[in-house]
């Protein structure tokens, strides 16, 4: 299957879906699948061939079958909306509602490009960039930065960047981004990443000196949970990060870096993970 984001029209997404669990249990067929979305084995059959449409009642046995939450189950929905809506301009109204809720594009980043992690002042002087509009002296971006950074460590910074590719230099000798969003997912990039977080951690705990109020926000919140609710606030905490990439997209004439980190974690884990 594809990542639901890649569908334009819900019943493909449901006919890949139903050939996945055939490929998994060979015994599995339409009636299983009427079964399971509340409706008769031949008009399953005209949904998946395009012929007919999902009844609005069964859309939440659709979801389940899926899998879906959160932003992936209203794009599911939105899609079924798109797909049965007759007037055009009710239809485009859907379509881009949809697409709002897509994620970001983001380069995925290869186990060499791991050197970017190494030091914070790397990630923030790419990001510095957008707010100095390119300008490359590392003596300007190096004073930007709190705390600050000697010009030697920015050189190599533009130099990493500029090698990593993630940063291209215009005839003008102005830099800018390659990508807005960078994705550094994987196992081959975990030691590298977990550096960097523990950085900028440290970083988090020196601002509540380093900064007057009005110029950060910390915040702590401490609960008891379950495992079910600990699994929907970590898929929440996974769509308000991508929904901030959305909005930092759509924010123009940057005028500061700013590094967001949430913390959630145990401070008395399950019994079955203490053991």
């Amino acid at each position: 299957m594809h990542p639901i984001f890649e569908y334009l029209d819900y019943r493909d997404l449901l006919k890949d879906a139903f050939e996945q669990r055939k490929a998994e249990r060979p015994l599995y067929g339409y009636r299983m699948l009427a079964e399971e979305l509340g409706q008769d084995t031949s008009n399953i059959f005209r949904i998946l061939q395009k012929d007919a449409h999902l009844p609005a009642r069964c859309q939440s046995r659709a979801i389940e079958f899926l899998g879906l939450s959160g932003r992936s189950a209203e794009f599911f929905v939105l899609l079924i909306a798109y797909a049965r809506e007759r007037n055009t301009e009710a239809r485009q109204e859907i379509l881009e509602k949809a697409m709002a809720l897509r994620d970001v594009e983001s380069r995925q980043l290869a186990a060499k490009e791991s050197a970017y992690f190494r030091d914070w002042w790397v990630v923030a002087v790419r990001s510095l960039l957008e707010v100095v509009e390119g300008r490359s002296q590392a003596s300007l971006l190096g004073s930007r930065l709190r705390p600050q950074v000697a010009e030697a460590e920015i050189e190599k910074s533009l130099d990493l960047l500029l090698e990593l590719g993630l940063v291209k230099k215009a005839s003008s000798g102005r830099l800018s981004l390659s990508e807005a969003h960078l994705n550094a997912g994987g196992e081959a990039m975990t030691q590298a990443v977990r550096g960097f977080q523990r950085q900028i951690l440290s970083l988090a705990s020196e601002s509540l000196e380093r900064f007057p109020k009005d110029q950060r926000d910390l915040s702590t919140l401490t609960f008891a949970v379950n495992s079910s609710t600990f699994s929907e606030i970590r898929e929440m905490l996974k769509e308000f990060r991508q929904q901030l990439q959305k909005r930092v997209e759509d924010s123009p004439h940057p005028d500061r870096v700013m590094q967001l980190s949430i913390a959630f974690f145990p401070l008395a884990p399950a019994a079955e993970d203490a053991a």
